[in-house]
This record gives C-alpha cells, sequence and structure tokens, in this order.
C-alpha cells in the first residue's frame, strides 16, 4: 500500500485528501478557509495574492497530515490567472472567478477573430468574462504596464505546482487546465500563441502540457508532483465517470458535463469543448438559470427554504396541473438568449396554487437541463447515466423527477470532495507509472463513489410527456432557438 494526497484549492477554501494509493479509501483529511476578508455572503474579490493559496494550503496540512504520504495531486479553481515577469515574480494579483469587468473584452476579443464559429474552431470555446483568454485582453486595455511586463501565464494549479517544487525552470500544466484557457485547443493538443498576442499584445512564455500519468517533478524531499488539473475535470476523475457518463451540477446556475472520445467544435459557443484528466474529452454545456429559479420560487412563495419548496412541490403532480415554467431569469446561455426573461405559461383558474407553481420550478430547471443534454447528444455523445450533483440533488422533489425527465438511470453520489479525491487519483497514477507498477495508459481502479441510485422505471412516460410540454411551450415563445 501506498499513501498519496489530493489538495482541492477552491476561491474560498483548501481541503486536502490521504488516500490509499489502492483502494482510493481515505485515510485522514485536512482543511483551511483561505485568509481573505471577505464577509459571509460576500462574493469573492477578482483579485486575489496568490500567496493566500499558499498560505491555506500550509494550515490544511498541519499537525502531520501529510506524514507518510509519497505523492500530490493538486486541483485548483478554474480561470485564475497568474501573470509573472521575467524573473517569476507576480505582475499583479491573479485574476481569479467570474470576472464581471472582462464582459465588454470578451464582445472585442470575439469580433477581433470573426465571430464565435471561428474561436469554436480555433480552441474549442467562445471567449466569455471568466475565460483567461478574456482577462489578457481586459489587462491589455486597462493595465497596460503590468500587461507589457507580463513573461509568462500560470493558471491557479500551475503555479501551486511550481511553487511545491521549489519554482523550477521548467513550468508545467496539463490537459485538463489548458483546455480552459481559450488559448490551447483540444482537438490538436497544441497552444495558439496566436491567440495569446491578439490579447494581451505580445507574446509570452506558456507552461509545458504534460500527460494524465506524467509527473510535474520531485521535491528536493523526494515527493512526487503530479501534473495537477482544474477542478471540474478532478471531481470528473474523482467520480469515475467514464464514456457514457454524464455530470449534472446543480449550483446556481447549472452544467452538464460528459465524457467523449473527441472534441467538438461548436459553432453557437453552447459546448465547452475541454479536455479531461485521463486524454479524453470532457465537453461542457451551461445554463445560467439552475437552483436560482427555486430560490426565486421559494421566496415568491414566501417559503423559508428549499426544503420547504421540495415539499410543496410534491403536493402537485406530474406537469404541474398546467403550468410550465421558462426558467431563463437571468437570460440564458442554453439556448443562447442572454437578454430574455422568464416565462411562465399555462395560466388557468385551476392551475394557480401555490403546489403547482412550486412544481413547475423544479420541472422548469430540469427541462433546462435536459435541454443541454440534448445539445451533447444531439453531437453524437453517449449518455446513459447521469450523476446529479449539487445539494439541490438532495432534495426530494429533485430525486421524485430527475430520473423520468432526463429519461436515464440517475446517481447522487454521497456528498464528498472528489475534486480532492480526483486529484489524490491523479496523484496515485503518476506514481505508479514512475514505480512501473501502474500503466500509463490505465488510471488506477479506485472504487466508485457512494451513491443513491434512481432509476425512471414506469414514470418515464409521464416523465416524457412533461418535457414535451415544455418543448412546445419554449419552441412557441423562442421558436429556433437551438437553430440560431
Amino acid at each position: 500500500m501506498g499513501i498519496v494526497a489530493g489538495l482541492d484549492s477552491s476561491p474560498a477554501f483548501t481541503r486536502i485528501v490521504v488516500c490509499d494509493t489502492d483502494t482510493g479509501s481515505v485515510l485522514r483529511q485536512g482543511y483551511a478557509p483561505h485568509p481573505l476578508d471577505v464577509p459571509d455572503g460576500a462574493p469573492r474579490p477578482s483579485d486575489v495574492d496568490p500567496q493566500a493559496w499558499l498560505l491555506s494550503l500550509g494550515e490544511a496540512a498541519g499537525g502531520g497530515l501529510l506524514e507518510g504520504v509519497q505523492a500530490i495531486g493538486v486541483s485548483t479553481q478554474a480561470n485564475a490567472v497568474v501573470p509573472l515577469d521575467a524573473q517569476g515574480n507576480t505582475v499583479r494579483p491573479a485574476m481569479a472567478g467570474a470576472d464581471k469587468r472582462a464582459q465588454v473584452a470578451a464582445a472585442d476579443l470575439i469580433d477581433a477573430l470573426g465571430g464565435r464559429e471561428a474561436w469554436a474552431q480555433a480552441v474549442g470555446c467562445v471567449p466569455q468574462a471568466a475565460r483567461p483568454v478574456t482577462k489578457l485582453r481586459w489587462l491589455a486595455k486597462n493595465e497596460p504596464e503590468n500587461a507589457s511586463r507580463t513573461a509568462v501565464l500560470l493558471q491557479a494549479h500551475d503555479w501551486l505546482v511550481w511553487q511545491l517544487l521549489g519554482r523550477p525552470v521548467r513550468r508545467t500544466t496539463d490537459r485538463g487546465g489548458a483546455s480552459g484557457t481559450g488559448y490551447w485547443s483540444a482537438a490538436t493538443g497544441t497552444y495558439r500563441p496566436d491567440l495569446v498576442e491578439l490579447a494581451l499584445g505580445h507574446q509570452v512564455a506558456l507552461p509545458e502540457v504534460i500527460g494524465p500519468a506524467d509527473a510535474a517533478g520531485t521535491t528536493p524531499e523526494g515527493l512526487l508532483i503530479s501534473a495537477g488539473t482544474g477542478e471540474t475535470m478532478a471531481a470528473a476523475f474523482g467520480l469515475g465517470i467514464g464514456l457514457g457518463d454524464a455530470v449534472v451540477s446543480l449550483g446556481a446556475s447549472g452544467s452538464v458535463m460528459a465524457v467523449h472520445t473527441e472534441a467538438l467544435a461548436d459553432q453557437t459557443g453552447m459546448i465547452t469543448s475541454l479536455a479531461d484528466a485521463t486524454g479524453m474529452h470532457l465537453p461542457v454545456v451551461t445554463t445560467l438559470n439552475a437552483v436560482r429559479a427555486l430560490r426565486g420560487t421559494a421566496e415568491l412563495l414566501g417559503l423559508p427554504d428549499l426544503e420547504a419548496l421540495s415539499e410543496l412541490a410534491l403536493q402537485s403532480t406530474p406537469g404541474s396541473h398546467g403550468l410550465v415554467l421558462l426558467p431563463y431569469l437571468e437570460g440564458e446561455r442554453t439556448p443562447n438568449l442572454p437578454h430574455t426573461a422568464g416565462t411562465l405559461a399555462g395560466l388557468r383558474r385551476e392551475s394557480m396554487k401555490a403546489q403547482h407553481l412550486a412544481r413547475a420550478s423544479f420541472e422548469g430547471m430540469l427541462c433546462g437541463l435536459a435541454d443541454a443534454l440534448d445539445v451533447l447528444r444531439g453531437r453524437g455523445v453517449a449518455v446513459r447515466r447521469i450523476f446529479l450533483l449539487g445539494q439541490a440533488a438532495e432534495l426530494p422533489a429533485v430525486q421524485a423527477m430527475a430520473p423520468s425527465l432526463f429519461g436515464v438511470q440517475v446517481v447522487v453520489p454521497q456528498p464528498a470532495d472528489y475534486a480532492a479525491i480526483g486529484a489524490a487519483r491523479q496523484a496515485a497514477w503518476a506514481l505508479g507509472a514512475a514505480q512501473g507498477t501502474l500503466d500509463p495508459r490505465t488510471p488506477p481502479a479506485w472504487h466508485g463513489a457512494a451513491a443513491q441510485v434512481l432509476e425512471p422505471g414506469d414514470d418515464l412516460a409521464v416523465g416524457q410527456a412533461v418535457r414535451q410540454q415544455y418543448v412546445a411551450v419554449r419552441e412557441q415563445t423562442h421558436p429556433g432557438a437551438f437553430q440560431a
């Protein structure tokens, strides 16, 4: 038996799991918040000193947590850019999170390359405010002196790996992290330095992209550090999803991702073509409205929480007595309707009851995510099983409706830090490959996550009828939205 660790540095905290290399069993865990002066409930800052990540890591690893560990894998928040000067010093704080400052920059970049289709063909994704390439454009326009000093670009996990290794000359990243930058193509496996120059105004040094089982290096103490990856890729790896599996994540917004054999170029921009942490591909489709639609409905009905909304919704029947909610409360990305609003259809005297509206909010949210699944299916992505993540996945109304609306088996894993577990699994793979005990092409076969399994059963036909009712309203309200 060997021992490895996986660390997940999210925007708010660092979690560390120490695992058995053979089974993946979690032996011990550590946690520490990031030392940021942010009030509870306030948004995380867009500019972050990356030293905060190191301080949090050190605190989480305290008390001998890493004793006996032979390798570490690193998972971090997506889209955080760390610009360095020629000496390796940070030019400015890391640009982290969904940085709304860069919305204009995203539109500028789309136009500069010739439209959304040009970007989809070039790198598999269209610039958005959070994308690293877009942040570079913002930097060039708003902080030209900092932009001109920038000589090296790293993402959060690249920077942490580099620090753990003692800041060597060689800087590395992985396919997963590189695929989210907007200047690396998952289809070709190569950087597009011309897109960096288009955004920043000049070319810079970029980290070497290494393979899924490769080691980034070894510390002077002999601790192996694996390639690292982004949180999305690490969570998928930690869950153990493979071909035929999709993950539906229920946050304020929603996302659907699935393992696929090839990169997908999508001219509409609805699919972001990422690489995963195993050598496969991970197309992702995002909806702007998921749990925020449930919270809005709960507030409208004067309910204290989503549990009360779920209980009320189950007092209604499938189809919500004719009510259909298109939950486009913040505009929508899938379909691409950025300036639209939500729609409540089917109002009749007998349907104007709280329980029917409550159920319509759940059905609308899940049907919107089913639309996202259909975008992937329409491009040849097989979906035979769905992993449902997020706190809302535990709600009885979600579990009652999701299998029939999605039309396949739904798996609700027990809550765990799957990103940290995925990082540990990557470390075990790199360690085994380095020792010659594991095939670099085949990751370690850890046991799957403990989960509740839900089948569509006899409700499948009912669920599909509800879905058809939703699609009919969507097509009447926004005809041809998915053909745009």
